[in-house]
Order: structure tokens, then sequence, then C-alpha cells
């Protein structure tokens, strides 16, 4: 099974697995999970189904092994891999990877989870333009819904970057941007039409892991009111539930200028939950 060779490097106490979000593969998480690893943690970062490998090979091979890739097929994926580690590590998930990573500490996964720019599990209602306009590629075509769909650079520095200088988002374009799964984007956007939506989560689960949801307060994507009303929606459960947004930043908040705070921060958080 491809998640075999994550289970050895598993360390007792120390351990974060790093879940990307779409239109990403793991490569994105190489300045985060260096510095994690400064900090003596051991980390994990598997990719989804088919996101795995070179990024030019993931781009060659997208409309075969990413289109119509759902989102339980990529939380069971991370099920497998976890329930398979010697220790749960904690989870940190950026954009739908912060979504997943909800799901997963819902069902048990985790000793904590963060959602970085997390996507919104089913129920929480908060819209802005902003991410309609985000989320338009994919949804202004029903067909795109079986399809990996690519993001051009517009369409990317709008809605990842953009507070980046045209050069400097074009570099992290090239270096990163993958098409990714639209049925994904449908999913979520439509979930409250499924009473069995794949981003279910209990908002009242007192037995789940703590969470820390952090936003960007530029954020086009996932804007910061989005994760705020997510935050809100945990208002009735015992768990620890934790906010915290960062001026300034984007939905590339861990790849811009001054990710560095953003992993202390979390660094921090980890030491003062689970001491």
């Amino acid at each position: 099974m491809e998640y075999e060779s994550y289970i050895s490097e598993s360390v007792k106490n120390k351990t974060i697995m790093l879940i990307h979000g779409l239109w990403m593969t793991p490569l994105s998480w190489e300045k985060f999970k260096e510095r994690f690893e400064m900090l003596g943690y051991n980390v994990l970062t598997p990719g989804w189904p088919g996101h795995e490998g070179n990024v030019e090979d993931v781009r060659r091979n997208a409309s075969e092994k990413i289109a119509d890739l759902g989102l339980e097929e990529v939380i069971e994926h991370y099920e497998n891999i976890l329930m398979n580690l010697d220790e749960q590590p904690v989870i940190i998930g950026h954009s739908f990877g912060g979504l997943v990573t909800q799901v997963l500490i819902d069902r048990g996964y985790g000793v904590a989870g963060v959602g970085l720019d997390a996507a919104a599990p089913r129920g929480v209602h908060k819209l802005t333009f902003a991410e309609l306009k985000s989320a338009f590629p994919v949804l202004s075509r029903p067909g795109n819904r079986h399809k990996a769909v690519g993001l051009t650079f517009e369409q990317f520095h709008y809605g990842f970057a953009n507070n980046m200088s045209e050069n400097d988002a074009k570099r992290v374009y090239d270096r990163y941007a993958i098409p990714d799964t639209g049925r994904a984007v449908f999913e979520s956007v439509f979930d409250d039409f499924s009473r069995d939506a794949p981003t279910n989560v209990n908002y009242k689960n007192n037995k789940r892991s703590p969470l820390l949801l952090i936003a960007g307060e530029d954020d086009h994507t996932i804007p910061a009111a989005v994760t705020k009303s997510n935050y809100d929606k945990y208002k009735d459960s015992d768990a620890l539930t934790d906010f915290h947004e960062f001026k300034g930043r984007t939905h590339l908040i861990f790849l811009e200028k001054g990710w560095e705070e953003v992993v202390d921060y979390i660094d921090q958080w980890i030491e003062n939950t689970l001491e």
C-alpha cells in the first residue's frame, strides 16, 4: 500500500502530518517541513492520491489520476495512513487539507489538528464575493465536476497570492501549481444538499482532539470571515477550539513572506496545548 513508506518515520510525541490542499502537492510544504524539523519534529507529508512525485509528472497525468477524485477518497487515504502509525501525530492541513484535518480529528485521529485557511465543513454558510470569485473557474462549468481543472496564472494570483508581486507569484505558480479535481470543489460548495456529504463533522463532539483554526486577513479563497464562522460552529463543544488571524496574509500563508511566524505560532500552540 502507498502509506507503508510513512509508518517507520513516526517518532513518539513529536510527529506532524502536513496535508496539502487543492492545486498543490506535498512539495508546497517544503519550507514548513524544514522549519518544523529544525524545531525537533518528525514531519510526514503524504500527498493526496495522484499528487505524489515530481510536479511535472503530476501535471502531465492529472487528467488520468486526479480527475473525479472525491473528498471521501482523500479522507480514507489519510485514515489508512493514520491507522498504521505507531503514534498519532498533530495533523496540519491547508485549505481543503484543513477541511480534511477537521474531518479526521472528528473521526478520532490525531492528538491535535490545525487548519490553515481551511475550507469549511458542511454547515458553515458565510460566503463572500472573493470566495465565490476564487471558486468560479471550477464552478462555471458543470462538466468540471469530473475533470482535473487548472488555474490560469491570473486566477492563481487573485485566489492564492493577491498580496504578492506578479513576479513572486509567478515563481510560486511555476513551482507548485497543478490541475486538480473539480469534484472536491463541487462537493464542498453544494454539501448542504447531501446529508451524507464527506464534509460532515460533529461540531458538538466533546471527545475530539484540540483544534486551531488560522486565518489570513487578506485571503481571497477562504476569507477570514469564513474561518471565523467555521470556528464559531464549534462553540457548543467542550473540546478545545482556538482561532487566530494573521494580519496581511493571503491563502499562501505557508509560503509568503512571514511564513516562519506561522510555524512558530503553531509550535507554541502545540507546546501549550499538549504539555
